[in-house]
């Protein structure tokens, strides 16, 4: 009976967030083929004030994860976007997407899909201003590659810069549609199947095992300093990451502690950190840390106190819908998700662990 209850805790989450992540993986899909990185790259070049807004503008919306933004990012810093430009697409871009804006407003509120966009945007603006005024001499290293055209149209970087500005021209319509749902159905749900599942898995398991009243027990100012410090060295992307927030508030989390999850474990880990101390420089990291950390505590108290001022219901479309009965078109969106998931593991994960033990097993001949 426990199996079962925990699957129908699952099932639930599926049948509520398929419906708006099939809408995010189109929507995903839609702003990669008709929005490419020369147009970002012309924005992002300047050293002043408004580079660093349109920066954290444009990473908003991007379904970029915060381990697949690092390339891009990487380009866009070679190809001359400058450091807080390139500072706060690094924040905001993982921080938020329209797959995880989309799921926001699946799985909690309104007012948690604007805060969560809007903290996003916070967020990478300040990093980008404090790289402007702490981090200036970073602007005059050179980071360009000799002999190595990041903009060269081979195989190995398809879709970025100049080159996918040659892929994507003189190609009618109904072959950049086929590519949107290419791009939202394959690549992008192959990219984001095993991190998806993991949220939806660990937000049921949440929501079926843990007490009722657990986040209740500590003072608000605590559970916010453990949120916050736990979630900048470990990633959970930004799709992933809602459900699990979402379960927390069904156990007692404020609001204001949940966004702080949201912002923090998407943006920032250990890898990204590593290899983003190349480009940004270790006053760089220091400074997009203390950003993201200054403005998702900062802006937790914020949200805790419009929710009480305003009253808005903490009963969350995740919760209310444990209560109600499905539509047979969220079943079978559902149902057509899980595909989705399984393909994208098999295809990412397993597929290559397989590959990998044959090889090994293999004899010279």
């Amino acid at each position: 009976m426990i199996i079962v209850q925990y699957f129908q805790a699952f099932w639930d989450y599926l049948v509520l967030t398929a419906p708006y992540l099939v809408m995010g993986l189109v929507a995903g899909g839609i702003i990669h083929e008709f929005i490419n990185l020369d147009f970002i790259k012309k924005h992002l070049g300047g050293a002043g004030a408004s580079s660093v807004i349109k920066a954290s503008l444009f990473g908003i919306p991007l379904p970029l994860c915060s381990c697949s933004v690092i390339p891009t990012a990487v380009t866009l810093k070679k190809e001359g976007a400058s450091t807080p430009a390139t500072s706060a697409f690094l924040i905001s871009t993982p921080e938020s997407g329209v797959d995880s804006i989309m799921m926001t407003y699946g799985v909690m509120d309104l007012p948690m899909t604007i805060f969560r966009p809007l903290a996003a945007f916070l967020t990478a603006t300040l990093a980008g201003f404090g790289q402007m005024l702490f981090n200036k001499e970073n602007d005059l290293r050179d980071f360009s590659s000799p002999g190595q055209e990041v903009s060269g149209c081979s195989k190995s970087n398809k879709g970025v810069g100049s080159c996918d500005s040659i892929a994507k021209a003189d190609v009618s319509l109904t072959a950049r549609v086929k590519r949107v749902l290419r791009y939202a159905f394959v690549n992008l749900a192959d990219d984001l199947a095993a991190w998806l599942f993991i949220g939806l898995a660990l937000g049921a398991l949440m929501n079926f095992a843990l007490p009722e009243d657990i986040f209740t027990q500590a003072p608000a100012w605590a559970s916010k300093l453990v949120v916050l410090l736990f979630g900048i060295p470990f990633y959970i992307c930004a799709s992933a990451s809602t459900p699990i927030a979402a379960s927390m508030m069904m156990k007692g989390m404020s609001p204001g502690t949940a966004l702080i999850f949201l912002l923090v474990g998407p943006a920032t880990n250990f890898t990204n950190i590593a290899v983003l101390h190349k480009y940004l420089g270790k006053k760089g990291i220091i400074i997009n840390i203390m950003a993201i950390a200054l403005v998702s505590f900062g802006l937790s108290f914020v949200v805790d106190a419009l929710y009480e001022t305003y009253g808005w219901s903490k009963i969350f479309k995740i919760e209310a819908h444990a209560h109600s009965h499905s539509g047979w078109w969220e079943m079978i969106l559902a149902a057509f998700f899980a595909v989705l998931m399984a393909k994208g593991i098999y295809k990412e994960k397993v597929a290559p662990l397989l590959a990998s033990k044959k090889k090994k097993g293999c004899c010279p001949s």
